[in-house]
């Protein structure tokens, strides 16, 4: 889903910028058949606003600059209609103004509305994505391995007895222990694999194209890692860690979690600090 998106945009992005450059010029040639009494130069917001939005600000800028040139050339193809020479360039100006004005409005607001929303997906602590974030993310790898047959991997690591860590050391402690989890989680595996934080002392990674050997290699590294850092810092806990392998996609990212989140919960009803894996074929 994700590859196809990508691929419709490289081609989508050159396809728009002909069409606004075809309408921008298409204005300006109304401009000069329709004589000086009418002023429609409001039409041009359409490609700016347009082309702003989902190309970017600096192409806006670009179109802008067009736009005002093409109603400027329309103007001066018929300049003894006006009553005095130079009025083209300042109405021009002006135009210009506002319409890099409309740009940068645009171009701010939609980073505003990105920043939200990325924020929105994102754990504020940890700064790893939240829940909400992993089930999309995690919806597109699943369909992408469901078409390319691609083994996958879900871990599910639990931090024992992080309670203790908040009451005996406070919250700034145990905020510390989090972000240190998810910096060491983050080191040791790949820059394609998903790490989320579905809250409290939970997390949970997606190792993308990763069979039962390799994700049980990760998950017996990242655990030794993450046990040696906890004891550096006298941090008394240690971690339960839940392991599905599917080589067939199941149906629903829900289903994925529940499987690990399962065999996480085995270990620490058996002791905690240990590895559960469980590998799920067709």
């Amino acid at each position: 889903m994700q590859e196809q998106y990508e691929k419709h945009r490289r081609f989508f992005n050159p396809l728009l910028l002909v069409l606004v450059f075809a309408l921008v010029f298409l204005i300006g040639w109304l401009r000069f058949l329709t004589g000086p009494e009418y002023a429609f130069s409001v039409l041009y917001l359409l490609p700016i606003i347009m082309v702003t939005w989902l190309v970017g600000k600096h192409w806006g800028i670009l179109i802008s600059v067009v736009s005002t040139f093409s109603w400027l050339l329309a103007d001066l193809s018929m300049i003894d209609r006006f009553s005095i020479s130079f009025i083209p360039l300042v109405n021009e100006s002006f135009r210009l103004l506002v319409f890099l004005f409309v740009v940068l409005m645009i171009a701010r607001y939609k980073n505003i509305l990105e920043a939200q929303k990325e924020l929105a997906m994102m754990d504020p602590l940890t700064g790893v994505a939240n829940r909400r974030a992993f089930f999309h993310l995690a919806k597109t790898e699943i369909g992408r391995s469901r078409r390319y047959q691609d083994p996958f991997s879900v871990m599910v690591i639990d931090v024992d007895d992080f309670k203790q860590i908040n009451d005996q050391c406070g919250h700034h402690t145990g905020d510390r222990l989090l972000v240190t989890v998810v910096e060491t989680i983050r080191h040791h595996v790949r820059a394609i694999d998903i790490v989320a934080r579905f809250g409290g002392d939970e997390f949970v990674v997606l190792l993308v194209k990763s069979e039962e050997k390799s994700a049980a290699l990760v998950a017996r590294k990242l655990q030794k890692q993450l046990l040696d850092i906890m004891q550096k810092n006298q941090w008394g806990v240690t971690f339960s860690i839940g392991v599905a392998t599917y080589h067939a996609a199941p149906d629903s990212v829900e289903e994925t979690i529940k499987a690990a989140d399962e065999l996480m919960y085995q270990v620490k009803h058996n002791g905690k600090n240990n590895i559960r894996q469980a590998v799920f074929k067709a």
